[in-house]
């Protein structure tokens, strides 16, 4: 009789455990409840926003912070480390909180901003400067593990040759490194796209640009379950769902393919 491996059953059942409520959310939005107003066009506008904005913090994450990844993989410094994980680590209302006064008349910044029509509140620019601020950590997190795995010969021979370690960042290890960095790039995303917190507070309603009157997708489904009850807020949860997993499975592919590219070589 073959043996039951206990680990790899405790593994799937803990998989189970997190696949159930989403699979309940499925079955009740799609099957069971299948409001119209949860498949209504307030629900996929939303989805084009929060899409959109998440995919423009996340390349403003990719610009901003790959250097600082690769300073922190390169060299080792714990205080930069716990300085670039506070935004993880504290309640995303407060980051909301934080925005929203650096965009008021209280600060220079805030006053130089709404001078220009560039104001952080209840704008798509807020929206992205929270998404930014909450998923920078995932990315460099993520970033900083590739780089501290990966093989740093090449990064000597170019320093070698006289480049500066920023030349050597963008000619030698972005490239390398560019698929894995996008599977960096797409999981921030992922993170941003499901951020409920901060975005509640500074860009609850969207005013102006091509996105006004429309609510981030985790803001909608809060004000569909308080103002028509769960059976309308878990069909919206639903669409959303399937959304999530689809980018799920294209970081999945953008993994398998560079866990491939790397195996061949």
């Amino acid at each position: 009789m073959k043996r039951i491996d206990t680990l790899s059953l405790i593994a799937y059942i803990s998989i189970a455990l997190l696949l159930i409520p989403v699979a309940l959310l499925l079955w009740l939005g799609l099957a069971v409840y299948r409001s119209s107003l949860g498949f209504g066009a307030a629900v996929f506008d939303s989805i084009a926003l929060t899409f959109s904005a998440s995919a423009a913090s996340s390349i403003i994450i990719f610009l901003l912070y790959t250097p600082l990844s690769y300073e922190l993989a390169r060299r080792s410094n714990a205080v930069a480390e716990s300085l670039s994980d506070i935004p993880a680590s504290i309640p995303h209302p407060i980051a909301g909180i934080a925005l929203l006064f650096l965009g008021s008349n209280l600060t220079p910044f805030g006053r130089f901003l709404n001078s220009i029509g560039f104001g952080l509140f209840d704008s798509l620019q807020g929206m992205i400067a929270a998404l930014a601020f909450v998923s920078a950590p995932v990315y460099i997190r993520a970033a900083q593990s590739l780089f501290l795995s990966s093989d740093f010969r090449a990064e000597l021979y170019s320093l070698s040759l006289g480049k500066s370690r920023l030349s050597t960042l963008y000619s030698v290890v972005i490239p390398r490194h560019f698929r894995s960095l996008i599977s960096a790039v797409l999981t921030s995303m992922s993170r941003a796209m499901s951020e409920f917190g901060s975005v509640a507070i500074i860009s609850y309603y969207i005013l102006g640009g091509p996105f006004s009157g429309f609510r981030p997708s985790s803001v909608l489904v809060y004000q569909y379950y308080g103002y028509y009850g769960p059976q309308v807020a878990v069909t919206a949860s639903a669409v959303l769902i399937i959304f999530s997993v689809l980018l799920a499975f294209a970081i999945r592919i953008a993994r398998g393919r560079t866990d491939r590219r790397e195996h061949r070589l």
